[in-house]
């Protein structure tokens, strides 16, 4: 089975011909994923796509990949679990929550201090789960992370999360968001009143837009 690696650059804007609102489900999409013949580091991400699943369908393999650099890969695993209890989608596949790891793994990377409070504070959370974050049950994850709220650790993470997370061709894939649309002419020409799960407002409440 080919494996494609999680690619360090950030893709641009999701090339997508529409989209079903309700399921989110997109023609086509431009997954970050980059092929490469060789991994190195100093930990490992290994994971799959579910098979069936929308994403499973558009990216080129359904296994994937991610190197570190600086974390190690019991790191990667925990910083993924802790992604996945403070923003939880069930939508949402591993190899979105492993780009989470990447940014994090990048900012440790290029920073010691970032470094050691990124591995101090993975530390502290499998210390406060009486020794191992992954050997409690998912369900327990919020209670042990919740005395953890104001620690720069926890700020660190919760952050990187909300760029990491969303700002990604999967995660516009999975919404059904279309992406940027200025360089395609903008909203008005590109679906701008093409809401399907609410009624149509009436016309003195939504007018032809000024087109110029």
């Amino acid at each position: 089975m080919r494996v494609i690696p999680i690619g360090m650059e950030r893709a641009g804007p999701a090339d997508l011909l529409g989209c079903d609102e309700p399921s989110g489900i997109v023609k086509k999409v431009h997954l970050p994923l980059i092929r490469r013949e060789f991994l190195k580091g100093t930990g490992l991400l290994l994971g799959t796509l579910a098979s069936g699943s929308m994403l499973a369908a558009l990216a080129p393999s359904t296994a994937w990949a991610l190197e570190l650099k600086t974390l190690s890969t019991e790191d990667g695993k925990v910083l993924m679990a802790m992604g996945r209890t403070l923003y939880p989608h069930k939508k949402l596949p591993d190899a979105v929550y492993a780009l989470l790891v990447k940014d994090l793994d990048a900012a440790a990377s290029a920073d010691a201090a970032t470094a050691k409070l990124i591995k101090d504070g993975i530390a502290a959370l499998n210390q406060a789960a009486g020794g191992g974050f992954l050997k409690v049950p998912s369900d327990q994850h919020l209670a042990i992370l919740h005395p953890m709220e104001n620690t720069p650790f926890f700020g660190k993470v919760r952050g990187q999360c909300v760029t990491s997370l969303y700002n990604n061709d999967m995660a516009f894939a999975v919404f059904g968001y279309p992406g940027s649309a200025w360089e395609k002419g903008g909203y008005i020409t590109r679906g701008f009143q093409d809401l399907k799960w609410l009624p149509n407002p009436p016309q003195d409440a939504s007018p032809p837009p000024y087109l110029g």
